[in-house]
């Protein structure tokens, strides 16, 4: 599993089913983290929760020196976590990118609710987007912050 991480002052995502619905915001968050999350083949159970850990504890605010010390947890942030099977795109031939590596829906949406479900564990407020939908995602960078993470 891959997750792109960027530290926010708020973030939220809207969804349309259809190109002719209305867009529908289906999460918010303040401070904290955007979560992109993406899912491979061989991915589990197993890998879920070592990522959702890992965006719960990783240390990307700043203490009272300014030092990156603190956790989403420490700092009581919030995360919003939406699906990204375009994290296991291949670019490496051509100029049009390759996604063969990317889960399908029916193998990645169950691993990303495992994921949210971990990160709730960690007493962590959680918004999503909706897995297939079109979405539009609006943050404020605050930093900015972007991390990768693989497990």
């Amino acid at each position: 599993m891959r997750a792109l991480l960027q530290r926010v002052s708020r973030a939220r995502v809207t969804s349309r089913a259809s190109a002719d619905d209305a867009p529908v915001e289906t999460g918010r968050i303040g401070h904290g983290l955007v979560a992109l999350v993406g899912v491979t083949h061989t991915d589990d159970a197993a890998g879920a929760s070592r990522l959702a850990d890992r965006i719960a504890t990783l240390r990307i605010f700043e203490d009272d020196e300014g030092a990156m010390n603190r956790s989403v947890v420490e700092v009581g942030g919030g995360v919003l976590v939406v699906s990204q099977f375009t994290l296991y795109a291949d670019t490496r031939k051509g100029r049009r990118p390759s996604f063969v590596a990317a889960a399908r829906p029916e193998q990645a949406e169950p691993l990303v609710a495992l994921v949210v479900d971990g990160l709730r564990r960690h007493g962590l407020d959680v918004a999503t987007g909706r897995f297939r939908t079109s979405m539009e995602v609006e943050l404020i960078n605050d930093g900015p912050v972007t991390v990768s993470l693989e497990v």
